[in-house]
């Protein structure tokens, strides 16, 4: 947001004021990089088909014991052992490849 900042000020201040005014802006944006890459760092990763684990899902087909269940607007494959009819909710447990497991709620 600075270096825009810094960018506009070169182009609407008088000629000694906009370059200090620039070079002021692009130190503190130089530290807004280093703060927010610091901060974002150390945060966990979840990405991929393991982010599924732990979400409700909706029975699209009936899992007596494979089926497929929608989950955040994608279709899979899901095992659910205890049997689930279509439009029943159940929850992720596991993931096995492309084969998800669930569990009635």
């Amino acid at each position: 947001m600075f270096f825009v900042l810094a960018i506009v000020l070169v182009i609407v201040l008088p000629s000694p004021w906009s370059w200090t005014a620039f070079g002021i802006c692009f130190i503190l944006g130089c530290g807004e990089v280093f703060g927010w890459s610091r901060r974002v760092r150390h945060l966990e990763h979840r990405v991929g088909a393991q982010t599924l684990i732990g979400q409700r899902a909706r029975v699209v087909t009936a899992c007596r014991p494979v089926g497929q269940v929608s989950v955040a607007g994608e279709l899979w494959q899901a095992r659910c052992e205890a049997g689930a009819d279509p439009d029943e909710e159940v929850t992720v447990v596991a993931r096995d490849d492309l084969l998800l497991t669930v569990e009635r709620l």
